[in-house]
C-alpha cells in the first residue's frame, strides 16, 4: 500500500515510540482493568491469592484481545486504536449473580452466564445494527447511570474496611485512608499536568497505600505466596455452570456492550479520520464477543472497548494501531506476572474505597451525560428515565425485596442493572415505538417543561418578529428561513441584543 493510500491507522512510529505511547494507553486504563476483578473477587471471598489469578487473568485476556482488536484476524477485529479490557457494564451483573449463588460457588455460573451471552452477542452481531434503534441514549444512560449508582455501596464498603465482620470496620482511621485516597485524586486531578490528571486515581492508590504501610494498615506479606511468572491456568475456578436466568442477566449487558463498542468504533474512526462502514463494524463487534467467550476459561470476564483510550487518542494525536498493538502485549505480559496481581490484591481496602467513590461516580456521570442529549420535550422521556433508574435502585436499597419470589424472576431481577435496563426497554417501547393509544394530553411529571425556552434560542430574533403556521416572519411580513442545528443556514441574521424583550417573548411562545 502506498504511502497515498495508507490509512492513518496504519502508520507505524517505531519500536520506542510504540512501547512509549503504548504504555500510556495501558496506565491510562489499568486502575479501570483491575478495579472489576478486585471487587468480583472480594464479593466472592476469594483469597488474596485467587484475587491476584483473576487480576492476572483480566491483564492477559484484555491484551489478547487488544491485539485482536488493534492487528485482527478474518472477520474479527476493526483494525483501529482501540484497547480491550473487562467491561465496568458487567460488574453489578457478577456481584448479584455470584450473591444469589453462595460467594466463591458463583463464580461458575458467572462463567457460564458470560459464555453464553457472549456466544449469543457474537450470533447476532450480523443483525445488531438493525436493532440499535431500541438501545437509543435513553436508555444506554439510564443503564450507565444505574451501574455507577448500584456500584455505590461497594465504594461504601471499602472506605469502612471492607470485612464487615473485622474489629474495625467503620473506623475513623479507616474512612480517613479513603478519605485521603479520596483528596489525592481530586488534587492530582486539579493542580497535576494532563498526564497526572488521567492517572490520577492510579497514582493516588499508590500514594494511599504508601501512607496505610507508613501507619501500619497494610499487608504484603504474602505476596510472595505463589510463583512469580505463569500462565493463567485454564478453568482454575472450576467447569463453567450454565444457567438460563444468569444467562438472560448478562446478556442484558452484552446487549448494552455492543452498543457501546458500536460508539467507541465509529468515535475512533472520526477522530482519526478513517472510514468505519458496517463490515468494519461488526469485525470490532465480533472481537468483543469471542473475547468474551473465551475470558472465562481462564478467569476473567465480559471485553469492550475502554472509552477512556479512545479519548486519549484525541488528547495525543497519536492514530497507529500498532501503539495500541503494542500496549495489549504490555497487558499480556503483566497478565504472565500474578505476583503483580497479588501485589495489588492487597492494597488495603480503604484505599480502594476512596478511589472507588471517584472511578464509580464517574460511570454515573457518563450515563448523566449521555440523557443530557435526550429529547424530554412533549414526550414521556422523564418518567422513562424516574422509573427506570427507580425501578433499578430497589434491589440496591432492598436486596431482600424479591426473596419470595422464584429463583430464576430473583437471579435476574437481583441486579440493579438487569432491572433498570428491562424496565427502560419495555418503556421506550410502550411509548416511544408502539405510540398506538398515546394520549396528547401529556402526563403531569412533564407538562411543566413543554414551554421552556432558553435565552440563546431567542437572543437572534427581532422586534416584531412572530410565527404564523409554524413559520417564522419578520415584522414587514417577509419569510425568515429557519434550519435545523446540523444545517448550515442560509444566512444568519445579527441579534439587536443579546437577550429578547418581553414583547418577542411574548409573541414567540403564542
Amino acid at each position: 500500500m502506498t504511502s497515498s493510500t495508507q490509512r492513518p491507522e496504519d502508520e507505524n512510529l517505531g519500536l520506542g515510540s510504540n512501547l512509549l505511547y503504548g504504555l500510556q494507553h495501558v496506565l491510562t486504563m489499568y486502575g479501570g482493568i483491575v478495579a472489576v476483578p478486585l471487587i468480583v473477587g472480594q464479593a466472592a471471598g476469594l483469597t488474596p491469592a485467587d484475587i491476584g489469578l483473576l487480576i492476572a487473568a483480566s491483564l492477559f485476556v484484555g491484551g489478547a484481545a487488544t491485539l485482536l482488536q488493534t492487528i485482527g484476524l478474518p472477520f474479527f477485529g476493526c483494525q483501529l486504536p482501540l484497547v480491550q479490557g473487562v467491561s465496568f457494564a458487567s460488574v453489578a451483573t457478577i456481584v448479584a449473580i455470584v450473591g444469589a449463588n453462595g460467594g466463591e460457588g458463583g463464580l461458575p455460573v458467572v462463567f457460564g452466564a458470560v459464555i453464553g451471552a457472549g456466544a449469543i452477542g457474537l450470533l447476532i452481531t450480523p443483525i445488531f445494527s438493525k436493532i440499535t434503534k431500541f438501545f437509543p441514549p435513553l436508555v444506554t444512560g439510564i443503564v450507565i447511570t444505574t451501574i455507577g449508582l448500584t456500584l455505590m455501596p461497594v465504594a461504601a464498603r471499602w472506605a469502612m474496611g471492607g470485612n464487615s465482620e473485622a474489629a474495625d470496620f467503620g473506623s475513623m482511621a479507616n474512612i480517613g485512608l479513603a478519605a485521603f485516597t479520596l483528596a489525592t485524586v481530586l488534587l492530582l486531578s486539579k493542580v497535576g499536568s494532563a498526564t497526572l490528571s488521567r492517572l490520577s486515581i492510579l497514582l493516588a492508590m499508590v500514594i494511599g497505600t504508601l501512607v496505610a504501610v507508613a501507619f501500619g494498615m497494610a499487608d504484603f506479606s504474602k505476596v510472595s505466596e505463589g510463583p512469580v511468572l505463569a500462565f493463567p491456568a485454564p478453568l482454575h475456578f472450576g467447569m463453567p455452570v450454565f444457567e438460563l436466568a444468569a444467562i438472560i442477566s448478562m446478556l442484558i449487558v452484552v446487549m448494552v456492550i455492543l452498543v457501546e463498542t458500536s460508539a467507541d468504533i465509529l468515535a475512533v474512526g472520526d477522530i482519526i479520520d478513517t472510514k468505519v462502514d458496517s463490515k468494519r463494524l461488526g469485525n470490532g463487534l465480533r472481537a468483543d464477543m469471542i473475547a468474551s467467550v473465551v475470558a472465562p476459561l481462564f478467569g476473567s470476564f465480559t471485553q469492550s472497548a475502554f472509552a477512556q483510550n479512545v479519548g486519549l487518542v484525541a488528547v495525543t494525536g497519536v492514530k497507529s494501531r500498532y501503539v495500541v498493538a503494542t500496549g495489549g502485549l504490555i497487558l499480556v505480559t503483566l497478565g504472565l506476572l500474578p505476583i503483580m496481581g497479588r501485589v495489588i490484591a492487597a492494597v488495603p481496602t480503604s484505599v480502594l474505597g476512596g478511589a472507588g467513590i471517584v472511578l464509580f461516580g464517574t460511570v454515573a456521570a457518563s450515563g448523566i451525560r449521555t440523557l443530557a442529549k435526550v429529547d424530554y420535550r412533549n414526550n414521556m422521556n422523564l418518567v422513562i428515565v424516574a422509573t427506570s433508574i427507580g425501578f433499578g435502585m430497589i434491589p440496591i436499597a432492598t436486596p431482600s425485596f424479591y426473596h419470595h419470589f422464584p429463583a430464576w424472576f430473583e437471579t435476574i431481577f437481583h441486579s440493579g442493572i438487569s432491572s433498570a435496563a428491562i424496565m427502560a426497554i419495555l418503556l421506550n417501547l410502550l411509548f416511544n415505538h408502539f405510540t398506538t393509544g398515546n394520549s396528547d394530553q401529556q402526563s403531569v411529571f412533564v407538562a411543566g417543561t413543554e414551554r421552556s425556552l432558553r435565552y440563546r434560542d431567542i437572543a437572534a430574533l427581532h422586534d416584531g418578529d412572530h410565527f404564523i403556521g409554524g413559520k417564522l416572519y419578520d415584522a414587514q411580513g417577509n419569510e425568515v428561513p429557519l434550519q435545523d442545528e446540523d444545517d448550515h443556514p442560509p444566512k444568519v441574521r445579527t441579534a439587536k441584543s443579546a437577550t429578547a424583550t418581553s414583547k418577542e417573548r411574548a409573541e414567540v411562545t403564542s
